[in-house]
């Protein structure tokens, strides 16, 4: 049992209210996942300044990510360092493993910022500054460990691809043969965690060409478990269950936002919900917002 919110801003007015909304957001999913949380956030000018290169790395300090990258700006986030700097993605990505063998890279992209850590997610909201962050697009998940340890790096988000980010509530069953699969067609790992088969697989679609709303309908061909995903990519926002939909998952939709929630108290904080329309999604109907 986890808890998932996720909340796509249209109305741009309420882009500095973000961090604060995704905040009040998590405090109501912490019973769903008392062992660790994360986030990804989308347009935050302090974490993931226009026009830079963005990595978010476990296993270094910021002091030490500028060192080893000369130019770079590290920020603390907790067990998290977000580093940008004046580089392609591709350059910051090659230039980590180079200069901080030891870090751990959980997400990448150029408008994102990846925040994990463990224990309480009240406690971690407080810690990443989630309240002052800014943005149009955020993602948040609360984790009851089941199929691997208790470490930021099994923390969710699971972003694999730049911009790329999948929260997950749920387990599959299939998990190991599938890893096999992609590990025999050059795809590396950095946990144990069965949601990060599927946010692996669902990069290498997309690195295949497939769209986001092929790349989630070929999870559910493939993927065996109960499921409840919430998938974000820079522009897009996306939501599938698996064919028996047993694990909860609701959706609000007004002219300002779109969001979505584990639980409807989770939505119940969002300003202007008593005009939303609120449904369940269908089993393994994928339900894509774009930017």
């Amino acid at each position: 049992m986890c808890g998932i919110v996720g909340l796509h801003l249209r109305e741009p007015s309420l882009e500095p209210r973000l961090g604060a909304l995704l905040t009040a957001m998590l405090g109501q999913v912490v019973e769903r996942g008392p062992d660790s949380a994360g986030v990804a956030v989308y347009g935050d000018p302090r974490l993931s300044p226009p026009g830079r290169a963005v990595v978010s790395l476990l296993g270094v300090t910021p002091a030490e990510a500028e060192v080893a990258l000369p130019g770079a700006v590290a920020v603390a986030a907790d067990a998290t360092t977000v580093v940008h700097a004046d580089l392609s993605i591709a350059d910051l990505l090659a230039a980590v493993p180079a200069a901080l063998p030891h870090a751990t890279v959980i997400g990448s992209g150029t408008d994102m910022a990846v925040l994990k850590g463990t224990g309480n997610p009240v406690r971690l909201a407080e810690s990443f500054g989630l309240a002052g962050v800014t943005g149009w697009q955020g993602v948040g998940h609360t984790r009851m460990a089941t199929e691997s340890a208790v470490t930021p790096e099994g923390a969710h988000p699971f972003s694999v691809g730049p911009g790329q980010c999948l929260v997950h509530n749920g387990s599959f069953a299939n998990h190991a043969t599938i890893r096999r699969e992609l590990r025999a067609r050059g795809v590396e790992f950095d946990s144990e965690n069965d949601s990060e088969v599927g946010a692996r697989f669902i990069a290498h679609q997309l690195e295949q060409g497939a769209d986001l709303e092929k790349a989630l309908r070929l999870l559910c061909e493939r993927f065996d478990g109960f499921y409840t995903l919430l998938v974000s990519t820079g522009d897009s926002f996306a939501v599938v269950r698996d064919a028996i939909a047993c694990k909860p998952a609701l959706v609000a939709e007004t002219a300002a936002w779109v969001a979505m929630a584990s639980e409807y108290r989770a939505l119940d904080v969002l300003p202007g919900i008593e005009h939303a329309r609120i449904f369940e999604p269908e089993p393994e109907e994928v339900y894509v917002w774009r930017r």
